[in-house]
């Protein structure tokens, strides 16, 4: 699902991002609701990014990756936790592209989550490719999403991988 968000285009650049887990759900500009296997998933575009909410028979699980007033944990490399029942893996990264290749991969992106049923994007005001987009999935047990967070002033694309499945028992 694509859309156009009704809103100013508040996080501005990739360095102001920060990370939070287990954080209450903030105001959304575009939800996408979910049902993957037995796991609710709640996809929000926010003015300043994105959280996902994700709740299963073992537990919920809150994850907020946006410019957050006050906060002290910037956007982290990776993150290996357990949480409740799950093992949660995030990870970042950040690539710099050249005015054109940054256009081309925004159309590209914006493509793919656009045609995508478990999708869902948003295009800031003032730049087509000004957006937030996610995408989940069930693979394999896990509930899985990736997003994207474009900053074409700066030639920015902030990309981010989460897993989020059940401990595995340890090996004997």
């Amino acid at each position: 699902m694509l859309t156009t968000l009704k809103t100013a285009y508040t996080d501005t650049r990739a360095a102001d991002l920060a990370w939070a887990l287990g954080r209450e759900p903030l105001p959304a500009l575009a939800t996408l609701d979910l049902q993957l296997a037995d796991a609710s998933l709640e996809l929000r575009l926010l003015g300043a990014s994105h959280q996902v909410l994700l709740d299963q028979e073992q537990g919920s699980c809150s994850e907020t990756v946006a410019c957050i007033p006050g906060s002290s944990t910037p956007l982290p490399l990776g993150v290996a936790k357990r949480v409740g029942d799950w093992e949660y893996e995030f990870a970042a990264r950040v690539e710099t592209l050249s005015r054109g290749q940054f256009a081309g991969r925004a159309q590209e992106l914006l493509a793919l989550v656009a045609e995508h049923p478990h999708g869902l994007a948003g295009v800031f005001p003032g730049s087509p490719h000004a957006f937030t987009a996610l995408l989940a999935q069930w693979h394999e047990g896990q509930v899985q999403w990736r997003t994207w967070h474009a900053y074409p002033q700066d030639g920015q694309l902030v990309a981010t991988r989460t897993r989020v499945g059940a401990r595995m028992p340890a090996a004997l």
